[in-house]
């Protein structure tokens, strides 16, 4: 079947680097809008990072066009503005001030285009913050995830972009929402999305506890777990993580492993009186636990209703047999390298997002862009030449 396309016909125009900006362009992209990357001569920086950063290309640059403009040349900023002035959306995440220099502010280009949707990636929305630089490892150390994720004393950052995707998820919803606002007015407007305050909404939770207890939540590693078995267990191979959350699922969790004693002790069958017994019940069950291995633990869960995950590592991924099922979509690198890399988490209309995609090489499509605007061969040409629009080897 072919993928669904809710956002055909949606023009795409994308000032990004790094993660938060390309994210929104590559769910908008996915979800069949029509992205048109502008990179620097030579191609964005992102491109060549190594180490923990020679993911991101890749990941979240997928099914877009690529023209590289010389946005410090007259020629190139006009080819930016015919971009922009034809263009649906507005995506960039550079630096507070960054495009408003090159005559790419908001009221500039909402002037030109009144229907246009633009969405800016910040570190903060408006506040004493919003001149400050900030990347993901910054919000999450001032917005209080990484002292959640480490324990008492040693924040630890999160394993994954967690604040740079979800700030350019909530981009995304951002510019859903002006876009279906547009229907009704016919104009566009900016949408902000920041990773100070995406952070803040994540340890929400957090916040909300304390307001509700009085008591300031403990790192995780060191909470008091609404559950008593809510943790993961050393077997004899590789450890599982269990959780029993509610009491029909004591029961059943009893029953699997006949732990026949634990469950007739009555004053263990609510909630509550298990997390107060817990130091009298983990440790019998990680007794049991690691006399198992991981198989035997997960056979006897699985089907069972009750929650529980073996601890898997990114690179498991590529093979399991879940995301055989449309989670993983063939992606052709600018290398001409093939892979498998995870496709937008959605299903609409009974059918997966997720389709074959093409990595630009940087310039790709310069021509067919500019041939859109209506530009013909000679001014291409003359572009080119003088440097303002580089074109793919």
């Amino acid at each position: 079947m072919t993928a669904p396309e809710p956002l055909k016909g949606i023009r795409v125009v994308e000032f990004t680097h790094m993660v938060m900006g390309p994210v929104v362009g590559h769910i908008l992209a996915g979800l069949g809008a029509e992205v048109i990357r502008i990179e620097p001569i030579g191609g964005d920086n992102t491109r060549r990072l190594k180490g923990s950063g020679a993911g991101y290309f890749p990941m979240y640059n997928r099914g877009k066009q690529s023209i590289c403009l010389d946005l410090k040349s007259p020629e190139g900023i006009a080819v930016a503005q015919d971009l922009i002035a034809r263009a649906d959306v507005l995506v960039e995440n550079f630096r507070p001030g960054a495009l408003d220099r090159l005559g790419l502010d908001y009221d500039t280009c909402a002037a030109a285009n009144p229907r246009l949707i633009y969405c800016s990636e910040k570190g903060f929305l408006p506040g004493p913050y919003e001149q400050r630089t900030a990347l993901d490892e910054v919000a999450q150390m001032m917005g209080g995830l990484a002292y959640m994720t480490g324990p008492p004393g040693r924040p630890l950052r999160a394993g994954a972009s967690v604040i740079d995707v979800t700030g350019g998820m909530f981009g995304v919803i951002g510019v859903l929402a002006a876009l279906e606002e547009r229907h009704r007015t016919g104009r566009g407007q900016k949408v902000v999305a920041s990773l100070f305050e995406t952070t803040t909404y994540l340890v929400g939770q957090h916040m909300a506890q304390f307001a509700v207890t009085g008591s300031p939540a403990a790192p995780m590693p060191a909470r008091v777990s609404a559950w008593a078995i809510y943790d993961v267990f050393e077997t004899r191979d590789e450890p599982v993580f269990i959780g029993v959350v509610t009491d029909a699922l004591w029961e059943k969790f009893c029953r699997l492993f006949a732990l026949d004693a634990l469950w007739a002790d009555e004053t263990l069958r609510e909630n509550n009186a298990r997390v107060a017994a817990r130091d009298r019940i983990i440790p019998e069950i990680r007794t049991l636990i690691a006399t198992m291995t991981r198989a035997e633990v997960i056979a006897k869960l699985d089907g069972s209703g009750l929650p529980f995950a073996p601890i898997g590592k990114p690179e498991d991924l590529f093979d399991d047999p879940h995301l055989q099922h449309g989670g993983l979509e063939d992606v052709t690198l600018d290398n001409g390298t093939q892979v498998r890399l995870p496709t937008i988490p959605l299903e609409m209309a009974g059918t997966r997002i997720g389709a074959p995609q093409e990595l630009p090489t940087p310039g790709r499509d310069a021509r067919e862009v500019l041939e859109r605007l209506g530009y013909d061969e000679e001014r291409i040409a003359a572009l080119i030449a003088d440097g303002a629009v580089g074109e793919s080897a």
